[in-house]
């Protein structure tokens, strides 16, 4: 069964700071405001589910462990122009974890959300 849109849940510690961040920076829009909680925001068919710590997706495990922000699952967003992408984010101050690396199918970069979350810009190799 494949579902549209998909959805991704990213523990958050900030929600409003990851809401301004998706928003403002990455093109998302708002689609369900629970805030200081939750919020969903979404990018064409991607739903993704920003979760605070007062959230239940952020609900201690039977076993104590707790979901937190960070860790290399990602999204990828598709872009048409990497460098430009990276400059213009270079200049509002946000976060990169690497520069542009080369590779078969395209290039990419990772640059981090206020949580340390993960996002992969992908600019696919011209044919």
């Amino acid at each position: 069964m494949i579902m549209t849109p998909v959805s991704v849940r990213y523990i958050v510690d900030d929600v409003a700071a990851s809401i301004d961040f998706y928003v403002k920076h990455l093109g998302f829009a708002i689609e369900r405001d629970a805030r200081p909680a939750f919020c969903s925001v979404t990018h064409g068919d991607l739903r993704l589910l920003l979760s605070g710590p007062e959230s239940s997706g952020a609900r201690a495990m039977p076993d104590g462990r707790r979901p937190v922000p960070r860790g290399w699952n990602r999204i990828l967003l598709v872009v048409p122009d990497l460098k430009q992408e990276v400059a213009r984010l270079k200049g509002a101050g946000l976060a990169f974890c690497n520069d542009i690396i080369n590779g078969v199918g395209g290039s990419q970069t990772l640059l981090e959300d206020p949580s340390g979350n993960v996002i992969e810009l992908f600019q696919p190799a011209a044919h």
